[in-house]
């Protein structure tokens, strides 16, 4: 099913197929991204790093059969990097190939011809803006760009068009699937938002933690997955500089099944704990809070 018609069936439909791509969504995630495929909005997904934003968009690429395209923001990104750049190494090449033709009547040439398809770099927004397959265009923390790339964001996402002058206004024939997201280190604009459908995500229950891990990680013992979630909740409730992930869960699950602990105790617990927590400083402080022995 393409995403030039609707996606999903239901919000069942939704939730179904995330789960066969190892994405286990509840019902406020399955309901969100059914209404953002219905009513063909962009969808902004917010919250701490960690807690399966990105994940989300990767999922529902997969669950539908379409290609992912990712633009990752950060500061200083501009709209040559964002839409599209001119290949200016080889416009000049032609420039100079093309010299030897003298006169007004050459130079027009040699214009035309190197503000052509032939030397236009698309980037990720130009690129799912043209795609005639099924896209997810994934604008990845959207929080770190400047506001300048809101701009710009906003004149994409309301119309689903660029203007290039050399070329013209190229308008999308299939709408990408959109999905931003962002840490929530600087609010956006209420312009950008109001373009969008709004879903928070924090870190999951316990008790979906332990399924995730479950699911990810199936030959590990339930009580060891209890143990890992436990733990790691315990970690984020800290002042850390940095709390762990999901995806850092799964991997200390996977770290325990490849040691081959039996039990998960305070030891196992010290000589593993830099899978979770990539401070010096973080550590310690779980070290003093679990009353952990260093090794």
């Amino acid at each position: 099913m393409s995403l030039q018609e609707h996606a999903f069936a239901d919000v069942a439909d939704v939730r179904e197929r995330l789960r066969a791509t190892g994405y286990l969504a509840d019902e406020a995630i399955a309901t969100t991204v059914f209404l953002a495929d219905r009513l063909r909005k962009p969808l902004l997904v917010e919250g701490p790093a960690g807690v399966g934003k990105t994940e989300l968009a990767k999922a529902l690429a997969t669950s539908v059969g379409a290609e992912l395209i990712r633009l990752q923001c950060y500061e200083g990104l501009d709209e040559a990097r964002a839409l599209y750049e001119w290949n200016y190494k080889k416009q000049l090449l032609r420039i100079q190939s093309g010299s030897g033709d003298g006169g007004a009547e050459g130079w027009q040439q040699a214009h035309d011809d190197i503000f052509s398809e032939e030397f236009l770099l698309s980037r990720p927004l130009l690129t799912a803006i043209r795609r005639e397959e099924p896209t997810v265009l994934l604008i990845d923390e959207t929080d770190k760009a400047d506001v300048e790339v809101e701009g710009l964001l906003l004149e994409v996402l309301s119309d689903f068009q660029v203007t290039i002058p050399e070329l013209g206004t190229i308008t999308a024939t299939r709408r990408p699937f959109v999905i931003l997201t962002s840490n929530a280190t600087r609010e956006l604009s209420e312009a950008l938002k109001r373009r969008c459908l709004y879903l928070n995500l924090d870190y999951p229950s316990a008790e979906r933690e332990k399924e995730i891990v479950l699911s990810r990680v199936p030959d590990l013992p339930e009580k060891h997955a209890e143990s890992l979630v436990r733990i790691v909740r315990a970690l984020r409730a800290m002042e850390l500089k940095k709390a762990p992930s999901i995806a850092e869960t799964i991997d200390w699950a996977q770290t325990v099944l490849a040691l081959g602990f039996d039990t998960f105790d305070e030891a196992a617990v010290a000589s593993t704990l830099g899978v979770v927590l990539k401070h010096a400083s973080d550590q310690a402080r779980a070290i003093g809070h679990l009353k952990l022995t260093a090794n």
